[in-house]
């Protein structure tokens, strides 16, 4: 079974643990997936992740997901830019997300960084993903 969207596929996993408290999750290894994993441990709505290699070239993430008091530190996690309808947005035009309180990862020419990154590069991008 092909996968579409593995970004999107990611994202999911990770609100789903999060939805049944779970310490940890893991998701098929890509270096698109390392950049946004290492922009949410940045960011601090992740403790870490780690690579398990198989062999043959196949190889996992297990992504520690991060609780305060209980409640999961990711409220909300969704996927902006999608397979079938691409955003993106210029510098001057990135979006807020909750009024500055979270954030929007985005792809630019210079890597994979945080929105207030990006303003601060000043450079534009595709819309990865938000986080609150």
């Amino acid at each position: 079974m092909t996968m579409t969207d593995p970004l999107g596929d990611m994202l999911t996993r990770i609100r789903n643990g999060a939805a049944r408290r779970k310490s940890s999750v893991t998701t098929p290894a890509s270096k698109l997936r390392a950049r946004v994993l290492d922009v949410l441990q940045s960011e601090g709505y992740i403790r870490g992740y780690s690579q398990v290699d198989y062999g043959n070239g196949k190889s996992d993430f297990e992504i520690e997901l991060k609780y305060y008091e209980g409640a999961s530190v990711i409220r909300e996690i969704g996927r902006v830019s999608k397979p079938g309808r691409r955003v993106y947005v210029s510098v001057k035009s990135i979006p807020q997300v909750a009024n500055g309180l979270g954030i929007t990862i985005l792809s630019t020419p210079k890597g994979v960084m945080a929105d207030h990154q990006a303003r601060e590069q000043n450079v534009g991008g595709e819309v990865l993903c938000s986080v609150f």
